[in-house]
């Protein structure tokens, strides 16, 4: 469970014992609550309103995560409202419905799909306030899709975790601006700092890895899934291996749920190219900020839409370079040219779905000396410092629901992540 700073634990102790404070109740509906963004998102949601002295009602199907939303003082409720069979969206709509009279919730915040057709039903029928969350964008490739994923742009307030996805959001529903809010993930920058990291915690992560001597580590990062794109990986790794490039290590550390054949043709193409020397799929890291210090770059290759990943933040906390191509994260999250000069960058971009432009900017980003390479990972970390800072994104969190329900703000809402 987070530790609140002194100055939250002091504003919550007053804000209690004010009688004119009116705690806020909010119902989330999320997916698993397994290890998606989504999902994440919950627990942070979660911990926000507990340690400002609100209540959380959780629903979602059970997952690992659940843990964490116990942990944090919060009320879980099972039910799988992921879904996508009707008859079970209409029913949970009437269980959301019943549960949000009878915990007399202040509005219904909804993190995905499924589950937001659930709980659109469920505000309308208490007319209740919704709000609904995108953390990526998702793929709109037929008319079936773009009614379903429609739900998402519904809610009386639309929150986006990033300016991109804002813009795709608006691009593709004509979602009002004043609908929108840019809301961004918070980072732990406690958690993620560079200067608490050990020589032990690293070299332990680079002996799991079978990492000897002075070998670059390409961390990817990500679930194992399609859209993250790691088969462009693959193929740029192949690249460099043809280009003579020597004692280099590809890593993936993303979770594999094992619900698709994605896996399986990674795998293939592993063998395929000749790069099972080069490439490690490894088990999912518990030790991540060691795993991103063990890392000499960090990689996404999304091919869809990813609005803001919260492991290309923590990269940029611990200090990392990072190569994001042009879905993966806006100038938003990874400062890049042309968008900022050369001094400024904190990471390089290449086309989505581009190996060969990967390869090229891994070993730009190899042929530069160390101190610019660690000059850039430097101002990457000044800029999540400066712009998702956990204690922000709680109060900017706090001001969404008072206005989602007409209350006042509350003044000196802070919360540690």
């Amino acid at each position: 469970m987070p530790v609140q700073s002194a100055s939250a634990s002091t504003a919550n102790a007053v804000r209690v014992q004010d009688p004119s404070f009116a705690p806020m109740r909010v119902l989330i509906v999320a997916p698993a609550l397994e290890g998606g963004a989504a999902d994440a998102g919950a627990v942070e949601l979660t911990r926000i309103l507990q340690n400002a002295g609100h209540k959380a009602i959780v629903v979602s199907r059970a997952g690992r995560l659940a843990a964490d939303i116990n942990a944090a003082g919060a009320e879980f409720v099972p039910l799988d409202v992921a879904t996508a069979n009707p008859v079970k969206m209409l029913r949970n709509a009437f269980a959301l419905r019943r549960l949000a009279r009878d915990k007399r919730c202040d509005c219904i915040h909804a993190l995905g799909r499924s589950g937001a057709w659930s709980a659109f039903l469920a505000a309308r029928l208490t007319r209740l306030p919704f709000l609904t969350s995108w953390y990526k964008g998702f793929r709109d490739q037929n008319l079936f899709k773009h009614v379903y994923n429609s739900v998402m742009a519904r809610g009386d307030r639309v929150v986006a975790v990033s300016d991109q996805l804002a813009q795709l959001v608006n691009d593709r529903y004509g979602t009002p601006w004043e609908k929108l809010t840019v809301l961004p993930c918070g980072v732990d920058l406690d958690r993620f700092d560079p200067e608490r990291m050990t020589q032990e915690r690293i070299d332990a992560i680079r002996h799991a890895w079978g990492v000897t001597g002075e070998t670059k580590v390409i961390l990817v990062v990500g679930r194992i899934l399609r859209r993250k794109g790691h088969h462009v990986v693959v193929k740029a790794v192949d690249r460099l291996k043809t280009m003579g490039l020597k004692d280099f290590l590809c890593v993936f550390v993303g979770e594999d749920r094992g619900r698709t054949h994605y896996t399986g043709e990674l795998w293939d193409l592993v063998l395929s190219t000749g790069t099972m020397d080069v490439i490690r799929m490894a088990a999912p890291v518990h030790d991540m900020p060691a795993a991103y210090a063990a890392a000499s770059v960090v990689v996404s290759a999304a091919i869809q839409p990813e609005g803001m990943q919260r492991a290309i933040l923590e990269a940029q906390a611990m200090g990392r370079p990072v190569i994001v191509s042009d879905l993966a994260a806006g100038t938003d999250v990874v400062l890049t040219a042309p968008a900022v000069p050369e001094s400024r960058v904190a990471g390089l971009r290449f086309p989505a779905g581009d190996d060969s432009r990967l390869a090229a900017t891994l070993l730009r980003l190899f042929s530069i000396p160390q101190p610019m390479r660690a000059a850039m990972g430097g101002r990457g970390r000044d800029w999540v410092l400066g712009h998702f800072n956990a204690e922000l994104v709680a109060e900017q969190t706090l001001q969404l629901y008072a206005e989602a329900i007409g209350r006042p703000a509350v003044a000196g809402a802070r919360v540690a992540a």
